[in-house]
C-alpha cells in the first residue's frame, strides 16, 4: 500500500476536520466514502468502535481519532501549522468536550428525554453554546481574525466544521445572532477553495473496485 486510506463521511464534523488538514499539507490519499448507518465491514475490521475517520497508514497502523489523523498529516507534510499544536490543544478539548455535547442537544433535542421537554434542551443547550462562542469571538478580536493569531492554526481548523454544523440548524437564527467576527472567521474556511475540494461528492466505497486517489489534480 502506497498512500493511505481514509476512511470518512462527507457531513461528519470529525471526518471533515480530519479531510482538511490532510489537504492542506498536501499529501495524497486513498479516499473511502461510506455511510453511517452501513459501514463496511473491512473498517469495522481496522477499527472495531466504527467511528469516522478512520486512517490507515501505509505502515498499516490504524488512526482512528481525528486529531490524531490531524497530527499525523502535519507531521508527515511537516507543515507550518505544527507550531500551534500545543496552544491550540485546550480550544480543540473544549470544543470536543464542552461544545460538542451541547451541540448535539441543538441539533437533537428529542435524543436528552431526561434532560427536559425538546424545547427546554434546545434552549439550554443555545445558551450554553453562546458562552463558547464569546469566548472564540474574544479570540478572534484579540488575535487578528483567527484563534491564535492573524493566520489560521490546528485549532481553527478543528473547531469550524462544528461551527459549521451548528449554524445549519437554524440558518435565520444563525444569521442574526452571530457576531460579525465569529460569520466572517466561519465564512473564511467555508468559501475556501480547500474546504469546496474536500466536500466534493463522491460515490460510496465498495470493497475490490479501483482506488479513489484524492489530492491529485
Amino acid at each position: 500500500m502506497n498512500d493511505p486510506v481514509l476512511y470518512s463521511f462527507r457531513r461528519c464534523p470529525y471526518a471533515m476536520r480530519a479531510r482538511m488538514a490532510i489537504r492542506l499539507t498536501g499529501l495524497t490519499y486513498e479516499h473511502r466514502e461510506i455511510l453511517l448507518r452501513d459501514k463496511p465491514q473491512k473498517m469495522l475490521e481496522s477499527s472495531p468502535k466504527g467511528t469516522v475517520p478512520v486512517l490507515i497508514t501505509p505502515s498499516g497502523t490504524v488512526v482512528d481519532e481525528s486529531l490524531d489523523v490531524m497530527l499525523w498529516a502535519l507531521e508527515e507534510g511537516q507543515h507550518s501549522m505544527l507550531e500551534t499544536v500545543a496552544d491550540s490543544k485546550p480550544w480543540v478539548t473544549e470544543n470536543d468536550t464542552v461544545f460538542k455535547p451541547q451541540l448535539d442537544r441543538y441539533k437533537y433535542p428529542n435524543r436528552y428525554p431526561d434532560e427536559g421537554d425538546e424545547t427546554e434542551v434546545r434552549e439550554k443547550a443555545l445558551t450554553e453554546s453562546k458562552k463558547f462562542f464569546e469566548k472564540l469571538d474574544d479570540a478572534l478580536s484579540q488575535n487578528g481574525g483567527f484563534i491564535l493569531g492573524d493566520q489560521p492554526s490546528l485549532a481553527d481548523i478543528a473547531l469550524f466544521p462544528f461551527v459549521r454544523q451548528f449554524s445549519k440548524v437554524d440558518e435565520d437564527l444563525w444569521s442574526k445572532t452571530a457576531s460579525k467576527k465569529l460569520k466572517s472567521w466561519l465564512n473564511y474556511f467555508l468559501k475556501s477553495d480547500d474546504f469546496k475540494y474536500i466536500m466534493t461528492k463522491c460515490d460510496l466505497w465498495q470493497e475490490g473496485q479501483s482506488p479513489l486517489i484524492v489530492g491529485i489534480e
